[in-house]
């Protein structure tokens, strides 16, 4: 077994993994920043997560975080500021040489700090290295920083990127609501949202209802078994009273036999390495079916990647949260945690107050959070009022983008030089 023993110099190495958010690039700043004000040496940054760091593309983030302003901006920049991967470590019993690759290379670096921003299959990164980590009896401390629009990350109260993901699919909702109205003609609009097991985003087109809006007319999440005969009777009795028709529904919703709905028409080859087939076409089979057994206007609209890119629409509450776990995870290890996520506990909700704290991240890798059954209504159509409690403080105030020449502004990673 290897063991790792250069000398330690406190450096910094953090990285972004899976799906981007509107606030991941917060978190980043959250980390630069505690990191530098704490005394690290270096602060680098992995391209495109571990993935990129086994071919050594490593940045040193001072020659491109410069100044509060470039702070500023990062927090405000979407997609993913070091670029990320879908990238899957072997078990450690199955493939110690990559094991022994990652510290070769840390070690080299002078890191002491590891960092990785990300959701469930990150986590298990996390968990994987920090194992390892005891095994050859290295001084490297691992923390996972909590990414993920899907919100189902285990322990934490929620993740950084929902709120901020639910303000946008609840905003746009409610525009579509209002474009079906238009024409004095029937329709159904169906509204296809991420969300491959967990339901939370599309349970927030809900926030959509309001007094100057009545809200999606059906929700569907992936929580509850898919009837398409049943939803078909139930689209028609509503066509017979409303002009126009309003469904949100998950990409993951599955039928009885455990097929997902998409894959009912559309055979779907693309596979991920973490396992993960590419979902899409849900909206648009039910819209078709639609059209012919109802017989009148249907449209499908997919928000697709809008849903975790629209920095425009950014929520206060995320942003700045997404930026304290960052620090949060610093301070941490800095104090000698390890093998650790941070998470956020909520303290109340009128006053909205949450704080930050640390969790063994053993108990987060792999285990998916779902909607709860009891916030979902016994129909299995909508989410009850619990559900919106739970959600509308997440997305409230907002962070106005830096404008120029009538655009926002974002932080650029320009003339990356790998450092080897």
């Amino acid at each position: 077994m290897k063991t790792f023993k250069g000398q330690i110099r406190g450096n910094v190495i953090v990285g972004q993994s899976g799906g981007p958010t509107a606030v991941i690039n917060s978190s980043l700043a959250g980390v630069f920043k505690t990191a530098k004000d704490r005394g690290a040496g270096k602060v680098y940054g992995m391209l495109h997560g571990v993935q990129g760091l086994l071919e050594e593309k490593v940045v040193d983030l001072s020659e491109h975080i410069r100044s509060d302003l470039d702070i500023d901006l990062l927090k405000r920049t979407p997609s993913a500021f070091l670029g990320s991967c879908r990238y899957k470590l072997p078990e450690i019993k199955d493939d110690r040489a990559v094991y022994d690759k990652i510290f070769e290379i840390l070690d080299k670096l002078g890191v002491e700090y590891f960092f990785y921003i990300g959701g469930n299959d990150s986590m298990d990164t996390i968990k994987k290295l920090s194992d390892y980590a005891i095994l050859n009896g290295s001084k490297i401390r691992f923390m996972g920083v909590p990414k993920t629009i899907d919100n189902d990350l285990a322990v934490t109260d929620h993740t950084p990127g929902f709120g901020s993901a639910a303000k946008y699919i609840a905003s746009i909702t409610k525009e579509v609501i209002r474009d079906g109205l238009v024409y004095d003609q029937q329709n159904v609009t169906l509204i296809e949202i991420m969300g491959r097991n967990a339901g939370w985003l599309t349970g927030a087109a809900a926030l959509a209802t309001g007094e100057d809006c009545e809200g999606p007319d059906m929700l569907f999440l992936p929580e509850i078994t898919f009837d398409v005969d049943a939803f078909m009777k139930k689209v028609a009795e509503i066509h017979k009273k409303k002009k126009s028709v309003v469904i949100a529904i998950s990409e993951g919703v599955k039928v009885a036999d455990g097929c997902y709905v998409c894959e009912l028409t559309d055979n779907i080859d693309y596979v991920d390495a973490f396992g993960h087939r590419q979902l899409t076409g849900t909206a648009r089979f039910l819209a078709e079916k639609i059209s012919k057994e109802v017989g009148c206007k249907t449209r499908a609209i997919e928000f697709n990647s809008l849903q975790r890119c629209a920095s425009h629409i950014v929520g206060r509450v995320d942003i700045t949260e997404a930026y304290q776990v960052g620090g949060a995870a610093v301070k941490a290890a800095f104090e000698g945690e390890t093998g650790k996520m941070v998470i956020l506990k909520r303290v109340s909700d009128d006053p909205y107050l949450c704080v930050t704290d640390i969790y063994d991240v053993h108990k987060i890798a792999n285990v998916e959070k779902k909607v709860p059954r009891e916030w979902i209504n016994e129909a299995g159509d909508y989410v009850t009022d619990e559900f919106l409690d739970y959600v509308r403080p997440l997305i409230q105030a907002e962070l106005t983008p830096m404008m120029v020449d009538g655009l926002p502004r974002h932080l650029r990673l320009e003339d990356i030089a790998y450092k080897k």
